[in-house]
């Protein structure tokens, strides 16, 4: 038999639900409300515009920070935690830039290698490091030998024109002969 027996469970058993009337009504007085804020924070507003006006104070770092309004349970929750930084927006003339930035761990260790890869290029270019040393010397036996095959071929070259001038020139005795 299952859980609950036979009649089924026990979630659908009491459902209320909201008229349409009742959803209207609940709506104008939701919007009516937010009427009345509205023009009460209009008037606030207004208020305290005026009032800096006539005080003259040319001081612009007022605190808009209490002025907010706040959403949800927020505004009816006055919250006083410590760890929670509020979030001020520093102007341009604040924010310091002669002071040296500390550098993380991994930054600085990346900047390090950094130097260190230039340095080796610039002495492996000047042929300094074991390495170009060892390239620079590879490279000139393969020079010579390609110089020594070049020498070759040109001497193989010459012989075989020698051989086809000296063929020729038997051919050509050869046909005077006969004539």
């Amino acid at each position: 038999m299952p859980k609950g027996g036979k009649k089924g469970g026990h979630k659908g058993r009491m459902r209320t639900y909201t008229s349409p009337e009742e959803i209207d009504a609940q709506m104008k007085a939701e919007k009516e409300r937010k009427k009345t804020e509205d023009e009460e924070g209009a008037a606030v507003n207004d208020d305290d515009q005026t009032e800096d006006k006539l005080a003259g104070s040319g001081s612009e770092d007022s605190d808009d920070g209490g002025s907010q309004k706040r959403k949800g349970v927020e505004g009816l929750i006055e919250i006083e935690n410590p760890n929670r930084a509020a979030q001020k927006s520093k102007k341009v003339t604040e924010i310091e830039l002669e002071g040296p930035k500390q550098l993380s761990r991994r930054e600085r260790e990346e900047i390090e290698k950094q130097k260190a890869k230039e340095r080796y290029m610039k002495m492996h270019l000047a042929g300094k490091t074991d390495q170009a040393k060892a390239d620079l010397a590879r490279l000139a036996i393969i020079r010579k030998q390609r110089e020594e095959a070049a020498r070759k071929k040109e001497e193989e070259r010459k012989a075989k024109e020698a051989v086809q001038a000296a063929a020729a020139a038997a051919k050509g005795l050869h046909t005077l002969s006969l004539k």
